[in-house]
């Protein structure tokens, strides 16, 4: 059983993790997300049903890093999402934002197999994107929850735009990259709803923009590297 696991356990127990535990049981998601076997929900794999595409060398690259692309920013919402745990100051808070870690692994595992399927690797930079993105979602769930939600619905989004982008340029017989990343578009849009409806302040355009800047250098950088 996993920390994730046993935290539950306890929690139906009855009994109230303090800061030092959940930073602890952070701290095992975090070599969960990069080295270990993240815990997602086990539902099916959706390249399942499709047959592997002829492409060419260049368009397996191009579809390998633009997948990478996906894996990195599933590695960063980990880290968002346990930064926010983290510090919610109301349980429920942290609750869904624990139950949107476990949905996210789903995606973690779904872009690492397909990223092996291509004969290529996740980012070298992933530990990075991960303390980088914990960073921010404590910061943000120090802010108060309203804004820590808010956050989330403004990330969502830029994510469901991002991936709307990779949909547009994946190779057009790539149907197992896509599969993947359709349901993905639809477990995203899916968290923003609950976030908004869970009370999310609206975030200024100015930090909006700020936001899709930070976004634009890790999916750039991570294509590559």
């Amino acid at each position: 059983m996993d920390g994730a696991a046993w935290h539950e356990a306890d929690e139906r127990a009855g009994r109230r993790y303090g800061a030092l535990d959940r930073l602890i049981l952070g701290l095992d998601h975090a070599l969960r997300t990069l080295w270990g076997e993240p815990r997602d929900t086990g539902r099916a794999y959706p390249a399942e049903p499709f047959e592997e595409g002829a492409l060419s060398e260049a368009e397996r690259r191009h579809a390998a890093g633009l997948m990478r692309v996906d894996h990195a920013g599933e590695v960063s919402a980990q880290g968002l999402y346990q930064g926010q745990a983290v510090t919610a100051r109301r349980p429920e808070v942290r609750r869904a934002m624990e139950q949107a870690a476990r949905e996210e692994n789903d995606h973690l595992v779904w872009c690492r197999r397909r990223l092996e399927e291509l004969g290529s690797r996740t980012s070298l930079l992933d530990p990075f994107w991960y303390a980088g993105s914990f960073a921010i979602g404590a910061l943000a769930g120090l802010a108060g929850d309203r804004w820590s939600l808010g956050f989330v619905v403004e990330t969502e989004r830029q994510v469901v735009r991002h991936l709307e982008d990779h949909l547009r340029r994946l190779p057009p017989q790539d149907a197992r990259s896509r599969a993947i990343l359709e349901q993905m578009k639809e477990d995203e849009l899916h968290h923003a709803t609950t976030a908004l409806h869970a009370g999310a302040a609206e975030f200024p355009a100015p930090v909006k923009g700020l936001m899709r800047i930070t976004s634009k250098v890790m999916t750039t950088t991570a294509y590559w590297i």
